[in-house]
């Protein structure tokens, strides 16, 4: 009987049947804890003094359309001439860089909570998510760091994500395209400092040359603050805390938790992206699901730009973004659009393959995204695991919406990469409760070890990648659908029947995954967040609303066809 009950919840793993779960409990999470304490301890960054021949110019004021003064400083080489210019606009305050203590360097916070995946450097120039200054002077540019409206030295009070700070932003823009040193204007940046240069771009400023968004999620609602219509409680009211020093006219958790549905709010806060021309460079990590990864490539597929370049990675945020190739690819890239050098374009697609956390299958060059190539490839649901041919008979699962999930395998035959978004069709009913917030996985096994990878906030135990559905904001919005990626509408919420089956469908982000012959592809579902909490061995900070306490059953058979869609790629 006990190892019956021990195979029940998933801790012993011999076939791909379909079994009970605890999808937060995962091997190997206590030999993670010392690289986690190592990394929040003694970050992996260096920090240097900048050379003394900059031109600094500190809190420079600019009067945008409506009278208010922003501030910015400004950096760049020294001599007479024009320089291309790079602009980035943040609330996190564009005076708080590095200081200089006894022993080396007091560096943002945000740095050792968040775990760094790898060795980097940037100069005491350089503030949250930002360019570096002095890296960037030497190179022939020129810096400008913005402190938006209500944040640190600028006037006024913020809308934080709204077309009013994009036209705060095209203003700095316009202003900096305007100076005397300056030869041309483009953005660059991380987060925040991606995301605004969505809703300026689609302004059209005509000093704007080219941005480069560093993953940048287009949707506040869709990719932070409800994916699916589910509340995030974790990364949300932490950031919110953090932005108390800023003037703010609404506040955005406050908004999020008395607004769940995807109303007039939310909607005002999307950029027009298919108004965007210039040429753009889009960092699209897989490394970033909880946040910024769907916005980034939703971003690259929607702006119409004839130059839009991809370039995907699965490693640590603040260390690809300041590493030496993804530097040289941002240099490149801007010596084209702004300098009009004569060097060639980044591919349109980078695309980076793994095999696991530290483990690079491949890196190469595509032609778009998703991929022209892919078969799209449906996993059936069966009484013996995922399948390619559709079941001949019925089956069904039941798990506690806060004590339980489900996880169903399908074992690869042969090396199989998929690349490109998956979708997962559900057939559910509830009991005991009229709602069940569903959250799904995709994990890869070796035997019986978990294969983690890089995921959100520096989580280095994440799966091949996840989506979240409310069941009650099921209804699909069948115009922006495609059967890879359902998106819902998030506007009328259905409540569910006792023992009614409704067939549920699931967005689950993009990934690109090599899986060797005889590993195994595991799907689970649950009603609850499937990472623990612990900020030691967990996803912390990333969080969401569990479901309500009730049941809830899994169907599937000749009438449910319940599947996982996933992207095969034809070598």
């Amino acid at each position: 009987m006990r190892c019956k009950q021990v195979r029940q919840l998933g801790l012993v793993r011999d076939h791909d049947a379909p079994g009970l779960d605890r999808p937060w409990r995962r091997p190997g999470a206590l030999s993670y804890v010392p690289i986690r304490v190592r990394a929040f301890v003694r970050p992996p960054i260096d920090v240097y003094e900048p050379p003394a021949d900059l031109v600094i110019e500190h809190d420079v004021a600019v009067s945008i359309r409506d009278g208010t003064i922003l501030r910015v400083d400004v950096y760049r080489p020294s001599g007479a001439g024009r320089f291309p210019t790079l602009l980035c606009a943040h609330p996190y305050g564009k005076d708080r860089v590095p200081v200089k203590r006894r022993r080396g360097y007091k560096i943002s916070f945000q740095f050792s909570v968040l775990r760094q995946t790898g060795k980097f450097r940037f100069s005491t120039l350089t503030t949250w998510e930002a360019p570096d200054p002095a890296w960037w002077v030497a190179q022939g540019y020129a810096v400008v760091n913005c402190d938006l409206r209500g944040a640190g030295t600028s006037e006024g009070t913020s809308a934080l994500l709204s077309d009013g700070e994009g036209e705060d932003v095209h203003d700095l823009i316009e202003w900096a395209g305007a100076r005397p040193w300056c030869s041309g204007v483009g953005m660059i940046g991380v987060s925040y400092l991606a995301v605004s240069q969505w809703k300026a771009a689609a302004l059209r400023p005509p000093s704007l040359g080219a941005i480069c968004p560093w993953e940048g999620f287009t949707d506040a609602y869709r990719d932070l603050l409800r994916p699916g219509g589910i509340r995030e409680d974790g990364f949300t009211r932490i950031w919110s805390a953090g932005l108390h020093g800023v003037r703010q006219r609404y506040s955005i958790r406050a908004e999020q938790k008395r607004r769940p549905t995807r109303d007039a709010f939310y909607l005002a806060l999307v950029p027009d992206l298919e108004r965007i021309e210039v040429p753009t460079l889009v960092c699209g990590s897989f490394s970033d699901n909880n946040l910024h990864t769907r916005g980034s490539f939703r971003g690259f597929e929607q702006i119409s730009s004839s130059d839009k370049f991809l370039y995907t990675h699965r490693g640590g945020k603040w260390s690809t973004f300041y590493s030496d190739e993804a530097k040289r690819v941002q240099l490149a890239f801007f010596d084209r659009y702004l300098k009009g050098d004569d060097v060639p374009p980044p591919p349109p697609v980078r695309l980076e393959v793994r095999e696991s956390r530290v483990q690079i299958a491949e890196t190469r060059e595509e032609q778009e995204w998703p991929l022209a190539r892919t078969a799209w490839t449906p996993l059936y649901f069966t009484n013996k695991g995922l399948a390619r041919d559709a079941p001949t008979s019925s089956g069904a699962i039941t798990f506690g919406t806060r004590s339980r999930g489900v996880r169903i395998g399908w074992t690869v035959r042969s090396d199989t990469e998929l690349a490109g978004p998956m979708s997962l069709r559900l057939f559910v009913s509830v009991q005991n409760t009229d709602d069940v917030s569903l959250f799904a996985g995709v994990e890869k096994w070796r035997g019986r070890s978990y294969v983690p990878f890089e995921g959100s906030y520096g989580y280095g135990r994440d799966r091949v990648t996840s989506g979240w559905q409310k069941a009650s904001l099921r209804a699909l919005d069948d115009a922006q659908s495609r059967p890879f990626e359902p998106v819902p509408t998030l506007a009328d919420p259905q409540p569910l029947a006792p023992d009614v089956i409704v067939q549920v469908d699931i967005a689950l982000g993009p990934s690109a995954t090599l899986f060797r012959a005889g590993e195994q592809l595991r799907l689970v579902v649950a009603g609850r967040w499937l990472a623990p909490r612990n900020p030691l061995f967990g996803g912390f900070p990333a969080w969401y609303q569990p479901s309500a306490r009730g049941r809830c059953t899994l169907h599937w058979g000749p009438e449910h066809r319940a599947q996982l869609l996933v992207p095969v790629i034809d070598s």
